[in-house]
């Protein structure tokens, strides 16, 4: 027999029963982010390998070992996008939205794609929603991102259970000055790191900070610190932005260690985690990455962002069951209609309402069917009224309205005033 057809691993579909909570989520956030000023932009899933490697960086996790990279017909090196960053920069410079300093805040969403180990809330096709701004270069944008965010945890209930980590990394000459202090520290002690450290000693050695080895961890205590390689400007930044999330009232914790994963950084980084998903604690992350439109070929640009994964934000508000009970929605009514005249009138008759009624949920029997098999889907539609038409409806010029969710009787209603009667019925 041949094998059964099914998702690729890490690959999952995205039910009906689930879509709610993912609209709700988007929805939310694109409201937001709209009063803040920010505009969508939609960006292609598949781009040239090169703004990848230019863009994150060779030696990084993602370039080296996680992005999903083929040849197409034309011998040319594609890649399924790992992240959204990169793609946005680069429809910035193609359409000269960046020119002549003008500012740019955008927002998009969508899948990505890497080739990682699958488990709960990390998938190699998983969903971010991300915000980039561009030309802006002071401490107060790189804050608002940050209340924004904040912002959108209390709208969803999840201002509790998130926490903010902050940290600089400096310029591209402190960065750079002080790799090269943590490689000669790191050097002396290379037997005792672990192996995926050893690797990246050469390729990311920025990335062995956040190493979830003990032992590696260990090591680390008596490391030189980044915060010893700041220059100036960066200090100054960096307490801009402190002294702004202060005033706004939101809590952070410093954590030198938080370097992110992709080589465009520089100055403000920044992760909102939670400790109710066990591994995967970062729902939120970004920070400012100022060479990068230049490392693209553009003229330098200052430019900052965020991304948000969706799953994990989905399955946070899941676990903390902190989902709209309103996004369960049932059907308002359910219409029976019994015979191809009746069938035929009933379709009229369920535009006219919904003219009449925006916004109702009204569900049209389909595939004909006894009166008992059409009331049976009625009630498994969670409905709270049916709607009955038959020959002697038609007839009568009524259509009959039987309650579902409770034992009253049903009522004969004139077509003419059926939809006065439904609108009172169902705010009730």
């Amino acid at each position: 027999m041949s094998k059964s057809l099914q998702a690729i691993r890490g690959m999952n579909d995205i039910l009906p029963a689930q879509t709610p909570a993912w609209r709700y989520l988007e929805g939310t956030l694109a409201k937001l982010l709209g009063g803040y000023g920010y505009q969508e932009i939609r960006l292609p899933i598949l781009e040239f390998t090169e703004l990848f490697a230019r863009g994150i960086g060779e030696g990084t996790d993602v370039v080296d070992k996680e992005m999903y990279t083929f040849l197409d017909r034309n011998e040319e090196s594609l890649t399924l996008r790992p992240e959204g960053t990169a793609g946005c920069v680069r429809a910035v410079l193609e359409h000269g939205l960046s020119g002549g300093g003008q500012v740019q805040k955008l927002w998009y969403a969508g899948p990505m794609f890497r080739y990682e180990k699958p488990q709960k809330g990390r998938y190699r096709q998983f969903h971010q929603i991300g915000v980039e701004a561009f030309n802006l270069s002071g401490p107060d944008v790189d804050a608002e991102l940050i209340v924004l965010t904040w912002r959108l945890w209390k709208k969803l209930g999840l201002a509790d259970s998130v926490s903010l980590q902050l940290n600089s990394l400096g310029s591209s000459e402190a960065r750079a000055n002080y790799r090269e202090a943590l490689v000669a520290y790191l050097q002396e002690r290379f037997e005792q790191l672990d192996e995926d450290s050893q690797r990246r000693l050469t390729t990311n050695p920025l990335r062995i900070l956040d190493s979830k080895n003990a032992q590696t961890q260990a090591l680390l205590v008596d490391a030189p610190m980044l915060a010893e390689y700041l220059d100036e400007e960066s200090k100054s930044h960096f307490e801009g932005v402190k002294a702004r999330l202060d005033a706004a009232g939101i809590a952070y914790q410093i954590n030198h260690k938080l370097v992110r994963g992709l080589d465009y950084y520089n100055r403000t980084v920044f992760e909102w985690v939670t400790d109710k998903l066990g591994a995967q604690g970062t729902v939120c992350a970004g920070g400012r990455y100022d060479g990068l439109v230049g490392q693209l070929g553009g003229k330098p640009t200052p430019g900052v962002g965020f991304a948000m994964g969706v799953e994990r934000l989905v399955l946070l508000l899941e676990t903390l069951e902190l989902l709209p009970s309103e996004l369960e929605q049932s059907a308002d009514l359910y219409l029976c209609a019994f015979g191809e005249a009746a069938e035929v009138a009933g379709l009229s008759l369920a535009e006219r309402l919904r003219d009449a009624l925006p916004g109702l949920r009204l569900l049209v029997n389909s595939g004909g069917g006894s009166f008992k098999s059409q009331f049976k889907k009625a009630d498994k539609s969670g409905a709270r009224f049916a709607l009955i038409l038959g020959e002697d409806e038609l007839a009568a010029r009524v259509v009959g309205c039987k309650p579902l969710r409770d034992d009253a009787q049903q009522q004969n209603i004139a077509w003419d005033a059926l939809a006065e009667h439904l609108a009172a019925c169902l705010q009730a």
